[in-house]
């Protein structure tokens, strides 16, 4: 059986903070400590540079650098080639816009992206759009808030020559059907990019499968550290673009007028890399594998569940996505701003996230001013869930009994 007591071990935050509720995993995920041990064992034993030196422990470090490609892109069925490691998913989104966008997007071509996107998805694409004169179109979200293959036929045609979306929603916790999305748009042929940086952490992501042209995850979301992300593409989408960055260990050769780039993926990552945070990186990818995404799921969907439950015939909150298909719960305490309620959460000892979650437009589809979010991730049990039930209720009678009051 999944013993969340006993994966809390591996997790020295416990150890300082042996009460705490962690409910803000969509955000960022706690650190074990075998990835920081990963870093510090780059740091004490080999730490130096990657690539150039001839000694040692350069080569060490390398072989080191290489393998953490290697696991990570066995953990999205990716080549070695096609995975290039960045800052961070919206980093990596960004690089793409930048790249694809400035080479490839014309006037009068279009972009199909989505409410439900983080504005990391979908904004590098609406300053492309601008300065290419292309249009930015956005898929009609059902009545859920979901994105739905009928309603991407709506707005897709031969003008659409990218398709931002994301695979899953930070906000509302759905799944897009981006398999049959992407097979779809792939007979105009329009290219596919795919934040991940949701599903990474929850379900198993098969880029083969999937099929899609670019897909984007961060580390720090699946107990990574912070700070390094990664980029798939296709070998031929990247062998058909041309770097962002120009410097170090991106070239073979370099005269005063030209200069010849490495290979995939080492030309698109100029300048020393994140090395510890690769190594971190690969560990927390194990990390997962041995626990096993397959119960991973089936743990955090039984906690979500079990929440939900708790929460249905509570008077004084408004849940706005009880059919999400990862753990998270966005809701709010009627009339209370989510910055206030979250603080009456921190009291208590449970992190929450509040506000908008860098997804206005999931506010503004929404029709609210932001929202309370609780997400859900290996180290959580029902005794936390519990905790958190109780202090929705403490909550909302706290703000109505500070609404009494202004009323006398």
């Amino acid at each position: 059986m999944f013993n969340a007591k006993k994966i809390r071990d591996l997790f020295p935050m416990y150890r300082l903070y042996p009460h705490l509720v962690y409910l803000d995993n969509s955000a960022t995920a706690l650190t074990p400590q075998v990835v920081l041990d990963k870093m510090n064992e780059y740091y004490s034993q080999y730490g130096v540079n990657i690539h150039r030196g001839v000694y040692h422990l350069s080569y060490k470090a390398t072989e080191e650098y290489d393998k953490a490609r290697e696991r990570i892109a066995d953990f999205i069925n990716s080549d070695f080639s096609e995975l290039v490691f960045t800052k961070n998913a919206s980093n990596s989104l960004n690089m793409m816009a930048l790249m694809y966008g400035d080479k490839y997007l014309q006037a009068g071509d279009a972009v199909i992206t989505s409410e439900l996107e983080h504005h990391s998805s979908f904004l590098p694409w609406m300053k492309m759009c601008k300065r290419k004169n292309a249009e930015l179109r956005f898929i009609p979200l059902n009545a859920d808030g979901r994105i739905t293959v009928d309603n991407f036929r709506k707005v897709f045609d031969k003008k659409v020559k990218v398709v931002a979306l994301t695979y899953v929603s930070n906000v509302l916790g759905y799944i897009t059907p981006i398999k049959e999305i992407i097979a779809l748009a792939h007979r105009h042929n329009a290219i596919v990019i795919v934040d991940a940086a949701q599903a990474a952490a929850h379900i198993k992501i098969d880029v083969k499968d999937l099929d899609c042209d670019c897909l984007a995850f961060s580390a720090h979301k699946m107990l990574g550290p912070t700070g390094i992300g990664a980029l798939y593409g296709k070998k031929e989408l990247l062998l058909s673009i041309d770097p962002l960055e120009y410097g170090g260990d991106m070239n073979n050769s370099v005269s005063k007028t030209e200069l010849t780039i490495k290979e995939i993926p080492f030309c698109f990552e100029t300048g020393t890399a994140a090395i510890a945070e690769v190594l971190g990186f690969a560990q927390a990818v194990e990390l997962i594998n041995g626990i096993g995404l397959k119960n991973i799921g089936q743990h955090c969907i039984t906690l979500h569940k079990y929440a939900l439950s708790k929460l249905t015939n509570l008077k004084g909150l408004t849940v706005y996505n009880p059919k999400a298909d990862i753990p998270i719960i966005s809701f709010n305490i009627d009339g209370v701003h989510p910055h206030d309620a979250a603080t009456f959460f921190d009291e208590s000892g449970i992190c929450l996230r509040a506000g908008h979650h860098c997804a206005q437009l999931v506010s503004k589809w929404l029709e609210c001013n932001g929202t309370l979010r609780a997400s859900f991730y290996i180290y959580n049990d029902y005794q936390d869930v519990d905790r958190f039930v109780e202090t929705v209720k403490e909550t909302v009678d706290f703000f109505r009994k500070v609404a009494g009051e202004k009323n006398e």
